[in-house]
C-alpha cells in the first residue's frame, strides 16, 4: 500500500500549483528572510498557467514581466501575447544545396531571440560533413568547424533546430505542461512554469532544447526590447529554451530572422494550410526529406535539394 503524508497518496501525482503552495507555506512559516518577499514575488510564484489565464490576468503578468525585466536590464520592454492566427500551421524548408555554412543564421537568432552571450546560448547548430561520407549521424558529426572561407570544397552543410514536431516527445515528458503545441504548429515554452527538470531535452531526438545552467548575460546594446511571453523575452537561470519560430516576428506576418538573413535564400518559411505558400511549393516539387522520420515525430521542418 502506498504511504500517506497527510492525506496525499505517495503514487498519486502532484500539481506544480500544490507543490509550489505547499512550498510557499512552509517557507513562509519559517524562514525570516521570505517574510520580506514583496507582492510581485508571490504574485510570480503563484502565476496560473498561461492558458489558464483570462485577458485581465494576463495583462497582469505582463505589466509585472515589462517591470521585471526595465529594471533588470535598465531596458524598457515590450512583451506581446499574441495568439496564433486561425488558419495557419507554420512550417520551414531548408535548401540543403544551397547552404553554404556561413552560420549567419546562427547569429541573427542569437541578436532577434535574446540568447545569452556568457555562457554562449545558441538554438541553431550548423553541422559540416565531408561529401560521400555517412551524414545522418548528427550525434558524431562535425559542430566546430573554422574556416578561412565558405563554401569550402568537399564539404557541404546542415543546420539544425527545433524540427517543431507535430507529435513532440518533449511535450509528452513535461511533468508541469510548461511546454506544448500551439495551434499554429509551434512548440512553445513558459518559462515561468519551467522547472529546469531537462526531462524535454533527454526526450528531444533532435538536441534541439538548451539549459541555462548559468545566468544568462546579454549586454544591454545587445537587447531586443520586442519581445512575446512564449518566446524571446530575456530567460531566467535554470529553465530550458529552443527556437521558437521567432514567434515574435512570425505572428506578425514576418519572416523568422535567420530566413530574412540567409544570403543564399536557401531557407524558406510559409503556411503549410495555403497551397500558394512557398513552402508547400517546396515540398510539391522538391526531393524533400525530414530528419529520423522512423520516430513519427512528423516535424514541420523539411529539407530538400534543389535539383
Amino acid at each position: 500500500m502506498p504511504k500517506e503524508i497527510k492525506g496525499h497518496s505517495l503514487s498519486r501525482p502532484i500539481s506544480r500549483r500544490g507543490f509550489l503552495k505547499g512550498t510557499a507555506l512552509g517557507l513562509a512559516s519559517t524562514a525570516v528572510p521570505f517574510a520580506k518577499a514583496d507582492a510581485s514575488f508571490w504574485d510570480a510564484y503563484f502565476q496560473k498557467h498561461f492558458r489558464e489565464m483570462n485577458e485581465d490576468e494576463l495583462r497582469e503578468v505582463i505589466k509585472r514581466l515589462e517591470k521585471e525585466y526595465a529594471e533588470e536590464y535598465d531596458t524598457k520592454f515590450n512583451i506581446k501575447t499574441t495568439k496564433a492566427m486561425p488558419g495557419t500551421l507554420f512550417g520551414y524548408g531548408l535548401d540543403l544545396s544551397r547552404c553554404i555554412g556561413c552560420r549567419r543564421c546562427v547569429y541573427a537568432c542569437v541578436r532577434e531571440n535574446n540568447q545569452s552571450r556568457d555562457p554562449q546560448i545558441h538554438w541553431i547548430t550548423v553541422l559540416r560533413f565531408k561529401k560521400g561520407e555517412k551524414w545522418i549521424d548528427l550525434e558524431e558529426s562535425e559542430k566546430y568547424y573554422y574556416p578561412e572561407a565558405v563554401p569550402e570544397e568537399g564539404y557541404f552543410y546542415m543546420p539544425v533546430q527545433c524540427q517543431q514536431c507535430e507529435n513532440p516527445p518533449c511535450v509528452r515528458v513535461c511533468p508541469t505542461q510548461a511546454t506544448w503545441k500551439e495551434p499554429d504548429g509551434i512548440v512553445v515554452i513558459d518559462y515561468n512554469w519551467c522547472i529546469g527538470c531537462r526531462y524535454c531535452m533527454a526526450s528531444c531526438p533532435y538536441g534541439a532544447r538548451r539549459f541555462n545552467l548559468a545566468k544568462p548575460r546579454i549586454r544591454k546594446e545587445e537587447l531586443n526590447p520586442e519581445s512575446h511571453y512564449l518566446g524571446n523575452r530575456p530567460r531566467y537561470k535554470g529553465v530550458v529554451e529552443k527556437c521558437i519560430f521567432c514567434v515574435q516576428r512570425t505572428r506578425a506576418g514576418r519572416y523568422p530572422a535567420c530566413v530574412e538573413i540567409c544570403p543564399v535564400g536557401a531557407r524558406k518559411f510559409g503556411n503549410l494550410l495555403d497551397p500558394k505558400s512557398e513552402i508547400r511549393y517546396c515540398i510539391e516539387n522538391k526531393r524533400v526529406f525530414r530528419l529520423k522520420e522512423d520516430l513519427n515525430t512528423y516535424p514541420k521542418f523539411y529539407y530538400f535539394f534543389a535539383t
